[in-house]
């Protein structure tokens, strides 16, 4: 396990994480800094707390409508599967030394 720091809205928060989890956390992480600040600049006169819940919304209504595509489609789901097992082995083999 690792102990890394993210930060959102200029707030750091600690997280331990599987080192190989390492860096998605950071990748997830910035995009809903990302999220968050756009949500914010786009709703200045709403409270922080409004700003939260309306982006946590959003970014669920992605992940279902995903999950409701994929699983009408499990032919594709089988295809995204496959796709990042290849894409993985070839990072790995990539960025393992020669």
């Amino acid at each position: 396990m690792k102990s890394i720091k993210v930060s959102i809205l200029n707030r750091q928060y600690p997280l331990v994480v599987k080192h190989e989890d390492e860096q998605i956390m950071i990748d997830i992480a910035t995009f809903v800094d990302k999220r968050l600040r756009d949500f914010k600049k786009d709703l200045v006169n709403q409270t922080e707390t409004t700003i939260l819940v309306l982006t946590c919304l959003s970014i669920a209504e992605e992940l279902f409508t995903l999950k409701n595509k994929l699983a009408s489609e499990p032919e594709k789901m089988d295809q995204i599967n496959n796709a990042v097992k290849s894409l993985i082995s070839e990072i790995k083999a990539y960025n393992t030394p020669q």
